[in-house]
């Protein structure tokens, strides 16, 4: 499995010995994986439909209260987490889709513990929740910038792991994915937003700040996955450089995420008969 390729092993975390450019657990090329992906997001579909129905029926729910997924996706400017939200979650029902990009803190946010945002953004049940950023901002760019003081990051560490124990509890898996990309790919991905009109939009003069400080944020990264890289809720980290393995790589994670949850299509108090006999005996065009 795709997993065993891409999750952090514990104890310290060395980025530097993670390829940006490789396709652990796929040998195939760009185009076989276009076409996995393809494979992968139709049994990707069937398995969110399922857990969606879950949901959606009161009579069920029970046993069932609360499951869900999240899906935490970190990374660089121009890793993808826009390419992997439309072309990875978008391969499924969006009625059962939540995505929440986290930016600067508002006035009111600040005004709460880090985690209050985070909270109220939390999937409901039969439902897969996407963070564009997340929790994570609190122990990177605020320990990058020294947004906060160091023992109070250091704090954040350990009530992320609690806060995700929390949720995990409540019965929503929690699936967290750094994109890993290359300084030189996101060059070339800045450069192309600069040399087509269509991506001038796209483009933040404050990522090329924020490129200045890429050894500090890779520490940061490296610092984060192994504080919060709990038995519970594991770090994978995907190689980014090459957009279609990264893709495919997130639909495998958040496949094998589904499978192991094995939604079940649930039961309903229906007499499936009498309903056939109504529609066939009553015509309402008569």
């Amino acid at each position: 499995m795709i997993q065993h390729h891409l999750r952090v092993p514990p104890g310290p975390v060395d980025l530097g010995e993670w390829a940006t450019d490789a396709t652990p657990g796929f040998d195939g090329d760009k185009e076989e994986g276009k076409a996995a992906l393809e494979e992968v997001g139709q049994e990707l579909s069937e398995l969110q439909e399922r857990l969606f129905a879950e949901g959606r029926v009161a009579d069920d729910v029970e046993e069932r209260e609360g499951r869900g997924v999240l899906l935490v996706l970190q990374g660089m400017d121009t890793s993808g987490k826009g390419g992997v939200v439309r072309h990875t979650v978008g391969l499924v029902d969006p009625q059962g889709v939540d995505i929440t990009a986290f930016k600067k803190p508002t006035e009111e946010e600040l005004g709460h513990h880090f985690l209050w945002r985070i909270r109220k953004a939390l999937p409901g049940r039969g439902r897969i929740g996407v963070f564009d950023r997340s929790h994570y901002e609190d122990v990177l760019i605020a320990r990058v910038r020294e947004l906060a003081e160091p023992d109070v990051i250091e704090q954040r560490y350990d009530e992320i792991n609690e806060f995700e124990a929390e949720v995990l509890g409540s019965g929503v898996r929690v699936l967290k994915v750094m994109l890993h990309v290359s300084p030189e790919t996101q060059k070339e991905r800045l450069l192309e937003r600069l040399d087509r009109h269509d991506k001038h939009w796209k483009f933040n003069p404050g990522d090329i700040d924020e490129r200045q400080r890429w050894g500090d944020y890779q520490r940061a990264y490296e610092v984060a996955l192994e504080r919060t890289n709990t038995e519970v809720a594991p770090w994978h980290v995907v190689p980014a450089d090459r957009k279609w393995y990264r893709n495919l790589a997130v639909a495998m994670l958040l496949r094998q995420t589904l499978q192991t949850m094995a939604p079940t299509w649930p039961r309903v108090d229906l007499d499936v008969e009498e309903q056939r006999r109504r529609l066939e005996e009553e015509d309402p065009l008569s």
